[in-house]
């Protein structure tokens, strides 16, 4: 394989991995737990909080708990699309992405 062969080999890749990262950025991930649910941006930005259940106002220690999960599974989620979609990229490179 000659340089140039390489170099377009590379810069096919660099695109491929540019337009999946545009593809997750433009996402949102949404976690839940019990009567909270988070949305996040792959940009890993939080963009909303909804509580569907108000008899949980009346429990700060189950609220807080509860926000927390649902935050947490919503980056879970980001993070398992990004190792999906980035993963067969960047495999070695020790979740650089």
């Amino acid at each position: 394989m000659n340089v140039q062969n390489l170099m377009a080999q590379a810069q096919k890749v660099q695109k491929e991995l540019e337009k999946a990262n545009a593809e997750i950025e433009a996402s949102t991930y949404e976690g839940k737990s019990g009567a909270v649910t988070a949305v996040i941006t792959g940009e890993n930005i939080v963009d909303k909080i909804t509580i569907t259940d108000e008899t949980v106002l009346s429990d700060k220690e189950l609220l807080e708990d509860m926000i927390v999960l649902a935050l947490n599974d919503a980056f879970a989620k980001l993070a398992e699309d990004k190792s999906e979609k980035l993963g067969k990229y960047t495999g070695g490179l020790g979740g650089l992405f």
